[in-house]
């Protein structure tokens, strides 16, 4: 295992020249990574659900992809197999992680696996709990483990002698070097993440570090998310020129006028090779609400799997359009609904709890996906 790579800034020339690409979500995986729910406090009143959900969750993945599941101790992972098995998962294809945690969500907390040729990094950017809870020390931890444990080189960026805090949530890329974010996470003093980091500086990060030199900027993110902003509840790639996009047609909903600012930008947008985006309009789900709060319920928080796409459903009338949209976009993977209005009360759901470790060129996964 070689020693992590710290760059002295985003200007050095280790940020330039590392030549590492955050793979599209598409592209094939060899695993994808998840953290068992514990923490009563992230679903107060409704925790009970939320391991059922979990568990049909692995089932789907674990049919086609490894699933690398962290689990709080060994007492834990005994429970958890149980559970597992109870539920009909291929427990052959799941590999148990003992390592604490304070929260679920590895997209934002895990590192992002980036690959250059046949090698495999991994990001591995600071987390500090969206700059908003106190508890995120033992999450802080798990990028590294999850690096070692993917026999990738951990890189830790850094702006200015500084390690630089950026949520996987907070970002999406089409893998050829075009990348999506907003405005409202990363440049407002809002839940601030790195201070003094301007919007070019984020843009040479970017591109040092994910191999995607090319930055959309969207504006603010949706009613709900204590994120700040983050994308993936608003716009994703489904293909190197084509986004997915959720509108509101309520002029009086309060999603109504930064979605449909975000339309408009999408639609000017270009990519990296100065093409027009193919933007596919998702309408959102009616308000979802619990305890008087707005939970940021979006079918733009689908994960895509090896064969598969998850889809966050609601029982809303809109979760037709979402599921028979996204069929269209991915013809050859199955579409799988999962429901989640009592999961979206931890704030988050499929795209938010999983992080995909890319497989390498050449490696079986690759061959059997191309």
């Amino acid at each position: 295992m070689s020693p992590p790579i710290s760059s002295r800034n985003a200007l050095s020339s280790d940020s330039r020249t590392l030549n590492f690409r955050m793979p599209a979500e598409w592209e094939p995986h060899a695993a994808t990574w998840l953290a068992w729910p514990h923490n009563r406090e992230d679903w107060p009143g409704k925790f009970e659900p939320i391991p059922w959900v979990y568990a049909e969750i692995i089932r789907n993945l674990a049919r086609h992809e490894r699933v690398e599941l962290v689990v709080k101790d060994a007492a834990s992972k005994r429970k958890v197999r149980m559970l597992l098995d109870r539920a009909g998962v291929s427990l052959k294809n799941v590999f148990f992680h003992c390592w604490p945690t304070d929260r679920v969500w590895l997209r934002d907390s895990g590192c992002i696996f980036v690959r250059r040729d046949s090698e495999m990094a991994a990001a591995n950017f600071r987390f500090n709990a969206w700059a908003k809870y106190s508890n995120w020390r033992k999450d802080e931890k798990i990028g590294g483990l999850m690096a070692a444990v993917g026999r990738a080189e951990e890189i830790r960026p850094e702006h200015r002698g500084m390690r630089l805090v950026l949520e996987g949530g907070s970002i999406d890329v089409n893998g050829c070097g075009t990348l999506l974010t907003t405005e409202e996470c990363l440049l407002s003093t809002v839940q601030q993440r790195n201070q003094s980091m301007s919007r070019s500086a984020y843009e040479k990060i970017f591109a040092g570090y994910l191999g995607a030199p090319h930055v959309i900027w969207l504006g603010r993110g949706i009613c709900g998310d204590d994120t700040h902003g983050h994308v993936d509840d608003l716009s994703r790639f489904v293909a190197a020129g084509t986004v997915v996009t959720m509108v509101e047609s309520n002029t009086k909903d309060k999603n109504y006028a930064p979605l449909r600012e975000n339309l408009r930008r999408l639609q000017k947008a270009r990519d990296q090779d100065g093409k027009a985006l193919n933007v596919i309009e998702v309408p959102m789900p009616g308000p979802v609400s619990f305890d008087k709060r707005r939970l940021p319920a979006s079918y733009a928080n689908f994960y895509i799997a090896n064969a598969v796409v998850l889809v966050p459903v609601f029982n809303d009338p809109n979760d037709r359009i979402a599921l028979n949209t996204l069929a269209q976009l991915f013809p050859t993977r199955e579409i799988v609904p999962i429901y989640s209005g009592d999961l979206v009360w931890g704030l988050g759901t499929m795209h938010c709890m999983t992080q995909q470790q890319p497989a390498l060129r050449n490696s079986p996964v690759a061959r059997r996906s191309q």
